[in-house]
C-alpha cells in the first residue's frame, strides 16, 4: 500500500497506446508522471500523488496516452495542490538529531525523548509515562538511532501480530492466518504478495491504531482482490467505511513518521 493522495476519473474506452513518462504544464510548472499498467477493463484512471512528490498514474492498457493526458490535465489543480501539501510538510519536517527533548511518536501518540548516558547502564529503550527513555554507555546520534529502531522494529511486531489476529474476525474471505514480514519501505505502508504474505513497515507503530487497521484491512483485501479494482474498493468500503479520512491522515504525517529512517 503506498503512501499517497489518489483520485479517481473516467475516460471512454479506446485502442491501447502504452508509455512510461508523461508531463504536462500547470502553470509555469512542468509536472512529470510516471504511467503505471493497472488490471482493469475499465476506463478508470487512477493518480497518486506520493509524499516524496512523486507522481503516479495507473491505467488500462485501454485507455490511450491521450486521454491519461487528458485526465491528468482536467485534474491539474488538484494534483498541484498535493504537490504543495506535501512540499509544504517536507519543508517543517527537520531531520532527527537523537538528543533529548525531541519528539518521538508511538501508537498516535507524541513523547518526550530523553536521552541518558552511563557507562554502566544497559543500553535499551523504555516508554515511561509521557517520555521514551534511551539509555546509552556512551552517546552517539547513530546509537540512539539504532537503539530506537530496533524498539520501534520489535513494537511493530507485536503490535501488528495483534492487531491482524482481531481484524481476521472480520474477513471472513481469509481462510487461514497470513504470515507477517517487518520490512522498513521509503514509500508504502504495507504490501501483499501474491500468496498471501504481508508485509508492514515498522514505522507504522508510531501511527494510531485506526491507521493500523487500515493499513492491515487494505493488505488483506488484497487478498481477495490484489488489484487496485473496483471490486477491492467495494471491499474497503464494507469492511471499514470511511477509509479514506484514515488514508488520507496517516499519509498527512509521512514525513514526520518516517523522518527517523
Amino acid at each position: 500500500m503506498l503512501m499517497n493522495a489518489a483520485i479517481d476519473c473516467s475516460t471512454p474506452y479506446q485502442a491501447a497506446e502504452q508509455g512510461e513518462r508523461l508531463s504536462f504544464s500547470y502553470g509555469d510548472e512542468r509536472i512529470d508522471v510516471e504511467r503505471v499498467s493497472r488490471n482493469t477493463n475499465t476506463g478508470r484512471v487512477r493518480i497518486l500523488v506520493h509524499p516524496d512528490c512523486r507522481i503516479e498514474v495507473q491505467a488500462g492498457a485501454n485507455v490511450s496516452q491521450h486521454e491519461v493526458l487528458e485526465a491528468l490535465k482536467k485534474r491539474a489543480r488538484w494534483i498541484y495542490q498535493q504537490l504543495r501539501y506535501f512540499r509544504s510538510l517536507n519543508e517543517h519536517v527537520l531531520a532527527p538529531r537523537y538528543v533529548s527533548g525531541e519528539s518521538c511518536y508511538y501508537l498516535g501518540k507524541q513523547y518526550l525523548l530523553k536521552v541518558t548516558e552511563s557507562a554502566t547502564q544497559k543500553q535499551q529503550v523504555k516508554l515511561l509515562g509521557g517520555q521514551l527513555h534511551v539509555s546509552v554507555r556512551q552517546y552517539a546520534p547513530e546509537l540512539v538511532c539504532s537503539l530506537l529502531h530496533e524498539w520501534y522494529k520489535a513494537r511493530a511486531k507485536e503490535v501488528f501480530s495483534r492487531r491482524l489476529e482481531a481484524l481476521l474476525e472480520q474477513t471472513l474471505w481469509v481462510s487461514e492466518r497470513p504470515p507477517i514480514r517487518i520490512l522498513t519501505m521509503r514509500t508504502q505502508w504495507g504490501s501483499c504478495s501474491p500468496n498471501g504474505r504481508i508485509t508492514l513497515n515498522p514505522h507504522l507503530v508510531k501511527a494510531s491504531r485506526e491507521c493500523i487497521d487500515y493499513v492491515i484491512l487494505h493488505e488483506l483485501c488484497h487478498i481477495a482482490e490484489h488489484n487496485h479494482s473496483e471490486r477491492f474498493y467495494r471491499l474497503m468500503g464494507q469492511i471499514m467505511p470511511g477509509w479514506e479520512q484514515i488514508k488520507e491522515r496517516l499519509d498527512g504525517m509521512a514525513g514526520v513518521y518516517l523522518s527517523g529512517t
